[in-house]
């Protein structure tokens, strides 16, 4: 009896085990009750560092206002730019315009110019002859003989003036001149004749007239030929013998 009442005791008195009562809480309210914690604690942490920042003198919402506002900016600058590159470069489309024209017009003066001064001296030539002796007019002269280069590499230009005085009786010259063209090359000297002599009768070199006559044509040689001294001859139609000739040096 005393065994069983101990027993009793132990069971149910003061020494008895403590019993604790716990509520039991669903998983999906757990789990919320978590996100919740989660989503508060992660608000918490933005609200601080945006305050931290704002306390350290750092606006996020200025400085993105600023970036826009230099965005802008910067567009406008880039539109005002491609305005003056267009202004710019009509500007420089007339000035070549204007600078071509120029030229062209340089270009047409000195040609003028130098037509003025060939006509000068023909006029001067002319006076000559009327004031000479009849029977020396009668003779054919060659007169303002000249050679340039020209253009192209190796091209030259040449011009003179040729005079037969008196012919009313005797009618038009008829005749041919002839070019020799003296060359160094590699060391070495050498005579080229225009127009080539398997060809004489070439038209660019055949004479007819009567009292005066201009003569102007070009000559080509190698480009890496020196030209040294150019020899015209004039031949009357049927002669062996050159009525007139007179050489000039290139370079002298």
């Amino acid at each position: 009896m005393a065994g069983g009442f101990k027993k009793f005791r132990q069971r149910f008195g003061i020494a008895a085990p403590k019993v604790a009562v716990r509520t039991h809480v669903p998983w999906y309210v757990r789990w919320l009750l978590l996100a919740v914690l989660l989503a508060f604690s992660v608000a918490l942490a933005a609200w601080m560092y945006d305050a931290g920042r704002r306390f350290a003198g750092f606006d996020r919402s200025e400085v993105q206002d600023e970036l826009t506002g230099m965005r802008r900016e910067l567009d406008s600058t880039r539109g005002e730019l491609e305005r003056l590159r267009a202004i710019a470069n009509a500007a420089d489309s007339k000035l070549s315009i204007e600078r071509t024209a120029q030229v062209q017009l340089a270009r047409q003066i000195r040609t003028l110019e130098q037509d003025n001064a060939r006509l000068r001296e023909d006029l001067a030539i002319f006076e000559s002859m009327l004031s000479a002796d009849t029977r020396s007019a009668q003779a054919l002269t060659i007169q303002r003989f000249k050679v340039e280069p020209d253009g192209l590499p190796g091209e030259y230009r040449y011009r003179m003036l040729l005079l037969t005085g008196n012919r009313r009786e005797r009618g038009d010259f008829q005749g041919r001149l002839e070019l020799l063209v003296g060359v160094q090359q590699e060391g070495r000297n050498a005579m080229i004749v225009f127009p080539d002599r398997a060809a004489p009768d070439a038209p660019a070199f055949k004479l007819s007239f009567r009292n005066f006559y201009r003569v102007e044509g070009t000559f080509r040689v190698d480009p890496q030929a020196k030209v040294g001294t150019v020899q015209v001859r004039v031949f009357e139609a049927g002669a062996a013998q050159a009525r007139a000739t007179q050489s000039v040096t290139l370079g002298s």
